[in-house]
C-alpha cells in the first residue's frame, strides 16, 4: 500500500517559512510544501528594505529564493494568498480567495506587524509610512523623491537605517523619541555617547523625550507634525517605527495559545497537535535571562524556522532558545554588538566598563560575579564571537575572568 505523502503548509514567506520550508524538503522529498504569503511579491530578505529606500538595490538583487540555503526546489510558494482563519479540529486553513487547504502539519510564520500608536491623530496621510515591506521601501522611495525633509518616529535599529537610507538620498531627516535616547532596547542611555556622536556628524536631527500627537496634512500630503511640547516640525513624510507586535489576529478561533505571539515548547510546537510556530510571531525561550519572549532578529528566526521544519518532517530536535538581544550593526560609521543582558540600572549585576574616545565596552555578570551574562561593544567589535560564545554557553568563567574583562580573551581559552 502506497504511503501516503505528508502535506505540509507554512503559513508566512521570510526567514523562519522559508527556512523550514527548506529544512522540510531537505528530509522529505515526497511531500508537499505550499508556504502561503499575503505580500504581493516573492520571497526576500527583509532586512535590506532600507536598501531600497536609499536607490542602491533592486528587488531583483534582494530575491531570497536562489541565495545560500534558499534553493526553493519543489516548494509551491503562493503570493497573494491571504490566511484568513485556521481550523485546527479539520486541519485546514481558510485564504482570503475562500479557498481552503487541508495541511498534516501547520507552520505559523506569520511574523509581526508594525505598532501604529492610536493617540497619533492623521496617521492616514498620504506620506505616512512604516517599513515592513517592498511596496512600502518603494512607496517611501517614491515619496522622497519629491520630499525635503522627512520625520522619524521612534528610535529603533530598523528606523535608524531607514533615516539612513533619506540622509544618503540628501534628504534632512529628524528622529523623534520618547526614550531619552535612541535604541533603547539595545543599551541604556549612559552608553549611548559615541553614538549619538555618530548621529550628530551623520547629519541626523534627534529630538528626544518627545513624541507626536498629530501628523498635519493637506491635500498634497504630510506637511508637518506636532510633538507634544506644541512646537510643529514642517516635513513632507513620516516614518513609523514604534515598534512591533505579533501577526496573530486571524488565530482568533483556532484554539492556538496566544500570549503575545504563539506559544511554543522546546520543539517549537504550539498547544496543538501537529502545529508548530516559528520567528517573530513565536514565543520562546530566552536561555540566558530565562524568560519567555519574542524574537525580532532574522537569524534567529530563521534558526528557529529550520528547527521547526526538521520536527515537522519527523526528525526530532530541540530549539535551544532565542539568545534575547542580540544585535550587531552599524549605525552611521559606528558598529556596535549587544547581546545578552545590557539593562542594569536598579539591579545588583557586576558591570565593567572601558570608555575611550573612540571605542565603549560593557561586560555585564552575575552578582556573584562567576558567569557572564551580557556584553555592549561600540566603535571595536573586535572578538564579539568569543563573548557570545561564553553568554549562550553559560560558561564557567573563573580561570579566565581576568582575560574577559581587560579584553585579553582569544580561541586558546576555550582549548583549556
Amino acid at each position: 500500500m502506497a504511503v501516503k505523502q505528508m502535506q505540509y503548509i507554512i503559513i508566512g514567506a521570510s526567514a523562519a517559512g522559508m527556512a523550514a520550508a527548506e529544512a522540510i524538503r531537505r528530509l522529505d522529498s515526497e511531500g508537499s510544501v505550499t508556504v502561503l504569503s499575503d505580500e504581493q511579491d516573492m520571497p526576500y530578505f527583509r532586512p535590506m528594505l532600507p536598501f531600497i529606500v536609499s536607490g542602491k538595490k533592486k528587488f531583483p538583487e534582494m530575491m531570497l529564493i536562489g541565495q545560500g540555503p534558499y534553493r526553493g526546489a519543489n516548494i509551491d510558494v503562493r503570493i497573494n494568498s491571504r490566511v484568513e482563519a485556521v481550523n485546527t479540529a479539520d486541519q485546514k486553513v481558510s485564504i482570503k480567495s475562500g479557498e481552503e487547504l487541508p495541511y498534516d502539519k501547520l507552520l505559523i510564520a506569520t511574523g509581526s506587524v508594525p505598532n501604529i500608536p492610536s493617540d497619533i491623530a492623521g496617521v492616514e496621510a498620504e506620506g505616512v509610512f512604516v517599513l515592513r515591506t517592498i511596496a512600502d521601501a518603494c512607496a517611501m522611495a517614491h515619496r522622497a523623491e519629491t520630499a525635503r525633509h522627512a520625520v522619524m518616529l521612534g528610535g529603533g535599529l530598523l528606523n535608524l537605517k531607514a533615516a539612513f537610507a533619506l540622509l544618503e538620498r540628501g534628504m534632512d531627516v529628524t528622529l523623534i523619541v520618547k526614550s531619552p535616547e535612541v535604541l533603547s532596547k539595545l543599551m541604556e542611555p549612559d552608553d549611548t555617547v559615541l553614538i549619538r556622536n555618530a548621529l550628530n556628524k551623520a547629519g541626523l536631527k534627534l529630538v528626544t523625550g518627545s513624541s507626536v500627537t498629530r501628523i498635519l496634512s493637506d491635500s498634497s500630503g504630510v506637511i508637518g507634525v506636532l510633538l507634544d511640547s506644541g512646537r510643529e516640525i514642517p516635513c513632507q513624510m513620516v516614518c513609523i517605527g514604534k515598534g512591533i507586535r505579533a501577526n496573530v489576529e486571524f488565530l482568533d478561533k483556532s484554539g492556538i495559545l496566544v500570549n503575545q505571539g504563539v506559544v511554543v515548547d522546546k520543539f517549537t510546537r504550539s498547544n496543538i497537535q501537529n502545529v508548530f510556530a516559528a520567528g517573530d510571531v513565536a514565543v520562546t525561550l530566552d536561555p540566558i535571562a530565562g524568560e519567555r519572549i519574542v524574537t525580532g532578529l532574522w537569524t534567529n528566526a530563521a534558526e528557529m524556522g529550520s528547527c521547526a521544519g526538521r520536527n515537522m518532517a519527523g526528525q526530532p530536535g530541540i530549539y535551544s532558545g532565542t539568545f534575547g538581544i542580540l544585535n550587531a550593526a552599524q549605525v552611521a560609521d559606528e558598529p556596535f554588538v549587544s547581546m545578552g543582558i545590557v539593562h542594569t540600572k536598579g539591579t545588583a549585576y557586576e558591570i565593567h566598563i572601558t570608555a575611550t574616545p573612540e571605542t565603549y565596552r560593557k561586560l555585564v555578570f552575575t552578582p556573584d560575579g562567576t558567569r557572564l551574562v551580557g556584553a555592549l561593544f561600540i566603535g571595536d567589535i573586535s572578538k564579539a564571537g568569543l563573548y557570545r560564545y561564553i553568554i549562550r554557553e553559560m560558561m564557567p568563567i573563573k580561570d579566565i575572568k581576568s582575560e574577559i574583562v581587560n579584553h585579553r580573551l582569544h580561541y586558546g581559552h576555550f582549548l583549556r
